[in-house]
């Protein structure tokens, strides 16, 4: 009997979990991988196995749908319908046309090889074969520079719930939690129920912008319930929440000490007379999400700003390639659930040689929908401060790799005529190091006045010359391809 069709699944989040679980229910062997150690990506992040967590589901919510999930997963991995390779770091997605009649290249066939480096070190080769990829790649987050940023004891927001999450603890005993977007709500309420003392939320968003846009966000009582909870849980761990305010500056010697904060003027600048000082020894800061693109990038999906454009179906514009989750635009896990379910019907039928049917998966298509819109007005809501970079000073790090200041970048632009992020980057160095961009590309651009445009990166990440050196030996070497 010949094999079934196999699917690999970048990304072990909501929406590649649901992507594989619709598949492999549809009789396609899917190969899903991770880099993590454990599946759930940062919305269902576990804590390892050797910490002994006695509530994990005190750290979440809809706990209820990461059991469905992880259940079905098991079932899948039971009945062999599934392979999970966990501490999977993925490359590069090479793609490669299947040959027709006479030798042609047929590129509306195409097969694939995912590249990964294995465990921790990332320093041991693995390649997986496929004949569709499915990118549930998930998002980052995006912080902007401002003088005191590089301290030890300020840390991304997300940082700050990993460390929760994953390890059980917490990144300090004082915390301020900064910037914008929905992230910072269930930070600092779960910083505070783990014990920390938050000692404010501070918030760049004008809560009048929310109620401007009330009748899109009534759409989804379910989140404006949940916005409630958060509301809640604030008033219980009597959390002050400074609205319309920003983070101006983090002050302390070897680490940090205190972060200085004020309230925005109409134009986004901060307001004199309203600056104060916070002493905290952890700043959560974080100023909203960006797609991971690198895979798609590489392989020539077309973006739509910032996102990977996909159809109806979740397909992007590459034959044999599919997309999901955050890389499609940051909305959150029922969106991302919504759309990896979707993908993974479309995925089985288009193997098994059908034309898929709307009809199958109109539920969740109707959710997608709602979800869409919904964060379309959330995010026009948060946003970092209009005149955020006026506030950097010349001496501020920028790019933390080549630790390239605000003022080189400056100077690039001002008297070398630097007009580009990739002129920019020419000239200062800036996003050349390990991050290559990914970090510090928000905050150069910022700095700089110029538009942040996607580069195409080949590698996803940093390969040892090793690795790629030994792309020319037999695949059945490594013993991760399946």
């Amino acid at each position: 009997m010949t094999e079934r069709p196999r699917l690999v699944v970048v990304g072990a989040g909501p929406a590649g979990l649901a992507a594989t679980l619709a598949a492999a229910a549809r009789g396609v062997h899917v190969v899903l991988l991770d880099s993590a150690a454990e599946p759930g990506g940062q919305f269902y992040r576990q804590p390892a196995p050797g910490l002994g967590a006695r509530r994990p589901e005190a750290l979440h919510h809809q706990w209820r749908t990461w059991e469905r999930l992880r259940d079905g997963l098991d079932a899948h991995l039971g009945a062999g319908r599934v392979t999970y390779l966990r501490d999977h770091h993925v490359w590069c997605v090479e793609r490669e046309s299947t040959l027709g009649k006479g030798g042609v290249s047929n590129s509306d066939t195409p097969t694939f090889t995912v590249h990964a480096l294995l465990g921790p070190e990332q320093e041991r080769p693995a390649a997986v074969p496929a004949d569709a990829v499915l990118l549930a790649t998930g998002g980052y987050e995006k912080v902007l520079p401002f003088p005191g940023w590089t301290l030890p004891g300020v840390v991304t927001a997300g940082g700050a719930q990993a460390m929760l999450k994953g390890g059980l603890v917490l990144p300090g005993r004082r915390a301020v939690v900064a910037g914008t977007g929905p992230l910072l709500l269930p930070v600092a309420t779960g910083l505070a129920a783990a014990g920390a003392e938050v000692a404010a939320l501070v918030e760049s968003a004008d809560p009048k912008d929310f109620v401007r846009r009330t009748s899109a966000l009534a759409t989804q009582p379910a989140k404006l319930a949940e916005g409630a909870g958060y509301a809640a849980a604030l008033l219980r761990h009597r959390i002050p929440v400074r609205a319309r305010h920003t983070v101006v500056a983090a002050h302390g010697g070897e680490r940090l000490e205190a972060v200085s904060v004020a309230a925005l003027d109409p134009e986004g600048r901060p307001a004199p007379g309203t600056e104060r000082r916070i002493a905290c020894d952890t700043l959560a800061v974080g100023h909203g999400m960006l797609p991971h693109t690198d895979l798609a990038e590489g392989l020539g999906c077309r973006l739509d700003g910032p996102n990977v454009h996909v159809d109806d179906e979740q397909r992007t514009d590459v034959p044999g390639v599919w997309a999901a989750g955050e890389a499609t635009g940051i909305g959150g896990a029922a969106l991302s659930l919504a759309e990896g379910h979707i993908a993974g019907r479309s995925v089985a039928a288009r193997l098994a040689g059908t034309v898929p049917d709307p009809r199958a998966w109109a539920a969740a298509a109707r959710g997608r929908t709602r979800q869409r819109a919904f964060f379309a007005a959330v995010d026009g809501a948060y946003a970092p401060p209009a005149r955020w970079a006026d506030q950097v000073t010349d001496d501020t790090v920028v790019c933390r790799c080549e630790e390239v200041t605000a003022g080189a970048v400056r100077q690039a632009v001002g008297e070398l005529g630097a007009g580009d992020l990739r002129t920019v980057k020419l000239l200062t160095r800036a996003g050349m190091g390990w991050c290559q961009g990914r970090m510090c590309a928000p905050g150069v651009a910022g700095v700089a006045g110029c538009e942040l445009t996607p580069g195409r990166r080949m590698p996803a990440r940093p390969v040892p010359l090793g690795v790629l050196a030994a792309q020319a030996d037999p695949p059945s070497e490594n013993p991760s391809v399946q």
